[in-house]
């Protein structure tokens, strides 16, 4: 099948007047033969979601068909690149499926006994087999290994606070065996106490980082280390706050003074460098398919809209090392009436999405 696009292609940002999908790839020139089908709108390379879970629901391990609802709920929102980061089932079977987003895996979320959602991560009783575990996700992930830095620790009581879970000197050591079996680390971290070991360990990048100060936010962007700050998530933080206030009150002091500082903290990665990598959390509570409403939240947290775009097309996908609707790359795209770059919310309604250069919605 021959697809002409017509009005808008946005390639890293460059508007071309048209461009054709033949054999499954981007030609910016016509190829031999009639087109079979004409589109015109604006063409964005496909939607990257960094933190997604497809695979896992509220108490853990969903079936092959819920997964399957949660993966095409995701693609209906143009996401059709995924980094997992986290989840219990092994889902490459997602990769023989050409109508389904293509998958980054992440491996389990690695943590501590006690110290994160139950069913969710591979609990290590011995802080020191955090190396060796990291070394085992890395083998057996897609280049990508999940740790938790930190968590709740409610065997202190009313002193209970959410901090971090490993030794520094265990952190070093567990990403520098991930990093020597080829893989890049990236961290569960809400707490501001987690993030100084992550820096020092060479993290590649910190997922939520609701804690981080102005000092640790120039360091990442000194060190070019992504955040993604989950802001539909962090929106939840009084809610939690709340509810465990009675039992932990230092607890919900420290998400509360997280909720109410987080639209600054978006700016301030922002303004100093920080890549913000796009994330909607989906899995547990937050339901496939919120990607476009996690970016509508960032223009409404401060984001210029086409900054917005950007972050989380061409150069989420630079940052993962996937194809970003170049030349002679597989076609995956979404059409749009409306340019979102100019209105965010026309993220929510893609009048075409277009997977290895097939039209599937």
């Amino acid at each position: 099948m021959i697809l002409h696009l017509t009005g808008a292609v946005v390639l890293r940002g460059t508007d071309h007047p048209e461009a054709w999908v033949a054999d499954g790839r981007l030609a910016l020139a016509a190829p031999a033969g009639p087109a079979d089908l004409e589109m015109e709108g604006v063409i964005l390379p496909g939607l990257v979601d960094v933190h997604c879970h497809v695979g896992l629901g509220e108490r853990g391990a969903v079936s092959r068909e819920e997964a399957e609802a949660q993966a095409l709920a995701d693609r209906a929102t143009g996401v059709l690149l995924i980094r997992d980061a986290g989840v219990p089932p092994d889902t490459r079977w997602i990769d023989a499926r050409a109508d389904l987003p293509r998958i980054v895996r992440a491996g389990r979320h690695i943590a501590r006994p006690r110290r994160y959602l139950p069913g969710f991560a591979e609990e290590l009783d011995d802080v020191a087999s955090l190396p060796g575990a990291m070394a085992r996700n890395a083998r057996a992930g897609d280049g990508w290994v999940k740790l938790v830095a930190d968590w709740i620790d409610r065997s202190e009581g009313a002193d209970s606070r959410v901090r971090p879970l490993w030794p520094a000197d265990v952190l070093a050591d567990g990403v520098a065996a991930a990093h020597e079996a080829g893989a890049r680390v990236t961290a569960h971290a809400f707490s501001h106490e987690a993030i100084d070991p992550l820096l020092e360990a060479g993290i590649d990048c910190i997922e939520h980082g609701t804690g981080m100060d102005a000092d640790q936010i120039a360091e990442a962007a000194r060190r070019g280390i992504p955040v993604t700050p989950t802001m539909i998530q962090v929106d939840n933080f009084a809610d939690f706050a709340a509810a465990g206030g009675r039992r932990y009150p230092r607890y919900a002091e420290q998400m509360r003074a997280m909720w109410e500082r987080r639209d600054a903290q978006l700016r301030a990665f922002h303004e100093a460098g920080v890549q913000l990598l796009p994330g909607s959390d989906a899995g547990g509570t937050i339901p496939h398919g919120s990607l476009p409403a996690e970016l509508a939240r960032w223009v409404a947290g401060g984001i210029p809209a086409a900054d917005v775009v950007a972050l989380a097309t061409w150069r989420a996908r630079d940052f993962l090392g996937a194809g970003t609707l170049g030349e002679g790359e597989p076609a995956d795209l979404v059409v749009y009436d409306n340019d979102p770059r100019d209105d965010i919310t026309a993220l929510a309604r893609p009048r075409a999405v277009v997977l290895r250069g097939a039209v599937v919605g």
